[in-house]
């Protein structure tokens, strides 16, 4: 499945996408608010300014991947590779971060505490 297929299935109010590779595409400014990508790759991917809260990431390969000023309001990102990740300006109100993994390269918004989010620095 590529960006456009599920972008499709999405509108069309599929919301289940668990497991899938989606490695370096494009999702841009994407309205999914609520989608369940649990255990997808999205490495490299960019997710720069999309609309997820509410979605479930957990165990998702985010590394890599630009999340700058993407709505993660309540988004579950439990256990998911944010290394080398770039969260500037990213809204993570109420996100679970719990055991989501991080590095020096993972760039966060300034003043936000990883280590008060319960994720693991590798």
């Amino acid at each position: 499945m590529d960006a456009e297929e599920l972008k499709r299935r999405y509108a069309a109010g599929e919301r289940y996408f668990p497991a899938l590779n989606l490695s370096r595409y494009k999702f841009i400014a994407a309205y999914l608010p609520g989608i369940n990508l649990w255990g997808s790759d999205l490495s490299g991917a960019n997710l720069a300014k999309a609309k997820l809260w509410g979605a479930d990431l957990s165990r998702t390969n985010l590394a890599r991947a630009n999340l700058t000023r993407a709505n993660l309001s309540g988004v579950k990102l439990n256990e998911a590779n944010l290394r080398g990740a770039k969260l500037k300006y990213a809204k993570l109100y109420g996100a679970n971060l719990t055991g989501a993994y991080y590095d020096e390269s993972t760039r966060f918004s300034k003043g936000f505490d990883p280590i008060s989010q319960n994720m693991r620095k590798v």
